[in-house]
């Protein structure tokens, strides 16, 4: 019974970060115009560290218990759900998504290289410590930068009515309005995944890599499903490598510095080693041309499947 009303109020819970979603897409459009920034820019900065709030949360809450195999594999799961279902269902809502700038295309390239740092870290220390936390709010703060040095090469024009100054207030309402209620679902997507999983009695890495990393990933895919169909696509694209680049450092950063980050280290090492190869997959994709197609669509919400099959492959392996 008790599995049961968890099923139902995490179902709730995620009706809730959908509408949500389309929310803060409105809001976030409208801000992104009356501010003459780009769509990418806009999704890096806003939404990418909004979106990231569940996930640090996650963090802050696992290495207060001293559970932080539960942050490390949300991260890791979070990353690649993110490159394939979460990017890959918007494509086929969109029916391909086109690829404004080059520059979307060069951070898709800076997100392959920004995922080897803490998987490095990781292999030498085989936990990754409070220094190496500190390296990787570092390295967050340096991209960071990065994009605020490029605004104005980002800017792009608007027409001067589009948003009007006497609506930016309720628009900018719309929008904390919408993200406490994203973020509160999303607080109560990964208490009642949490839940189910002990009921389903999987291992704290499993746990996050699979059902709290969807339950984090939500917010990421309502957003994305919503502007993918309105034509945001930079955004989408914005938001996705600005997310996964936060999880990577300033996520797994604030988490080692209040406690060590470690987990076994077999389930760890497929993990991360598959989250390297699919980041490496989408930077491909996003570099080869103008547009993301159906078929690649397609493609990545497969290797999504495939990871689950070499994880639990694993998983029994070492049962």
């Amino acid at each position: 019974m008790a599995l049961i009303i968890n099923l139902v109020l995490f179902l709730l819970s995620c009706i809730v970060l959908v509408l949500a979603g389309s929310w803060l897409v409105k809001s976030l459009s409208k801000i992104a115009s009356f501010l003459h920034l780009s769509e990418f820019v806009a999704g890096f900065i806003i939404m990418a560290l909004a979106t990231s709030l569940p996930e640090l949360f996650v963090g802050i809450t696992s290495a207060l218990t001293k559970n932080t195999a539960l942050l490390l594999g949300t991260v890791i799961g979070s990353n690649i759900a993110n490159l394939t279902i979460v990017a890959g269902i918007p494509i086929l809502l969109a029916r391909g998504m086109k690829i404004k700038s080059r520059r979307t295309k060069t951070d898709a390239l800076y997100l392959v290289f920004i995922s080897i740092i803490p998987l490095t870290l990781m292999l030498i220390g085989r936990q990754l410590d409070r220094i190496d936390g500190a390296i990787l709010i570092v390295v967050f703060f340096i991209y960071a930068r990065r994009m605020y040095l490029q605004r104005k090469i980002f800017k792009k024009e608007y027409e001067e009515d589009r948003v009007k100054r006497k609506l930016i207030f309720l628009t900018t309402l719309l929008f904390v309005i919408s993200l406490a209620i994203l973020f509160f679902a999303a607080t109560f997507v990964v208490k009642y995944a949490t839940a189910l999983s002990i009921d389903l009695a999987l291992p704290p890495i499993i746990i996050g890599i699979f059902l709290i990393a969807i339950g984090t990933s939500l917010p990421e895919l309502a957003f994305g499903s919503q502007a993918a169909i309105k034509g945001h696509s930079e955004m989408v694209l914005g938001n996705l490598i600005g997310s996964n680049i936060a999880n990577l450092t300033f996520i797994l950063g604030v988490t080692a510095l209040i406690y060590p980050i470690s987990s076994d280290f077999l389930l760890f090492i497929t993990a991360g080693v598959y989250m390297l190869i699919i980041t490496f997959l989408f930077a491909t994709f996003v570099e080869s041309g103008n547009k993301l197609y159906i078929k690649e669509g397609i493609s990545l919400i497969l290797l999504y499947m495939f990871f689950i099959i070499i994880e639990f492959y694993v998983k029994g392996l070492i049962a």
